[in-house]
């Protein structure tokens, strides 16, 4: 099961950002060994000091190269969790890992801890990958896999939101330069596929990581109303996502079962409390959420891009 590395600020000699500077080894170290760093009570209240404690353990900042979940921008590359009921759990995933650049390190700052739940399950994806079926496993292996997304005139669904312009030429040059077919069936309907393996080797420790969202844009991981009102409103290949095998078979709803029971079988979570900051390696962590109630405010910064350049031929979308 994951273990985070867990820092507290009582622990500190000098203040919190020097702190942080003179054990970049020893955080780096425990990141890579881990897949996730806890730093707590350090007395984090603002997003500038949110800033300035992780700035000695990330690269370069980077921006969410696709705006899906109604997630916003609230400062320069800092932004609000994703927008889903507070109610129902977020599955298991790999931040952006149907893209063809990707976060290679999350930082999450919790300004305010939901009044119950709203943890952040972490899980260690190179012990997902030990779990799932070998079978399984090899049939992914030599078939990779293909998430297929519908864009319409519906809330949170329009392709001028998640491409950010109202350029169609704008969104066939992004779709070309990262590996993602795409097809108008009108000019406020847009289909795109692409293909992505399902595994990924660490670019530090050599290690395999299971690495997609294979089970997260399934149709069956959704909960079973939202299964039986998408299925009555559209046909399966309209839908707003959904994963196949990389040939385009379909994935059925066993395997996606395995594959989430395999996710919960190396899920750990603490209880977020206020100031805390987690530093997560995006490749060897998924991370999840938790329902929860009342409010729950955590911001998030991408960095350390990652460009993969095992990225699948091009092959016709599932008919």
């Amino acid at each position: 099961m994951m273990s985070v590395a867990v820092f507290e600020g009582r622990d500190r000699t000098t203040d919190s950002f020097t702190w942080v500077s003179d054990r970049r080894e020893e955080l780096e170290h425990a990141l890579l060994h881990h897949g996730a760093v806890l730093l707590r009570g350090f007395g984090i209240a603002t997003t500038d000091d949110f800033r300035q404690l992780i700035a000695p353990l990330i690269g370069e900042v980077t921006r969410h190269p696709e705006m899906i979940a109604g997630r916003r921008e609230v400062d320069d590359g800092v932004y609000t969790p994703t927008e889903y009921p507070a109610n129902q759990q977020i599955e298991p995933h790999n931040e952006h890992s149907a893209s063809l650049t990707f976060p290679g390190r999350l930082s999450f700052w919790c300004q305010q801890p939901a009044q119950h739940g709203g943890e952040t399950p972490l899980i260690d994806t190179r012990q997902v990958y030990a779990r799932i079926d070998p079978r399984v496993r090899e049939h992914f292996d030599r078939l990779g896999w293909m998430l297929v997304r519908n864009y319409d005139d519906m809330p949170g669904r329009r392709w001028q939101t998640t491409f950010r312009t109202e350029s169609r030429d704008d969104v066939e040059r992004y779709c070309a330069a990262n590996g993602i077919q795409c097809e108008w069936k009108s000019p406020s309907r847009l289909r795109t596929w692409r293909f992505r393996p399902v595994t990924l080797q660490h670019p530090v420790t050599g290690e395999r990581c299971w690495f997609n969202h294979v089970a997260f844009f399934h149709i069956a991981a959704l909960p079973a109303p939202i299964q039986r009102s998408l299925r009555s409103s559209y046909r399966e290949e309209d839908l707003p996502n959904n994963t196949y095998y990389g040939d385009g078979s379909p994935i059925d709803d066993q395997t996606i079962a395995g594959l989430r029971a395999a996710y919960q079988g190396e899920a750990a979570s603490f209880p977020w409390q206020q100031g805390d900051v987690l530093l997560v390696d995006n490749i060897l962590t998924a991370h999840a959420r938790n329902a929860f109630s009342g409010p729950r405010k955590i911001l998030l910064i991408l960095s350390d891009p990652i460009t993969r350049t095992d990225v699948a031929p091009r092959r016709p979308a599932p008919r």
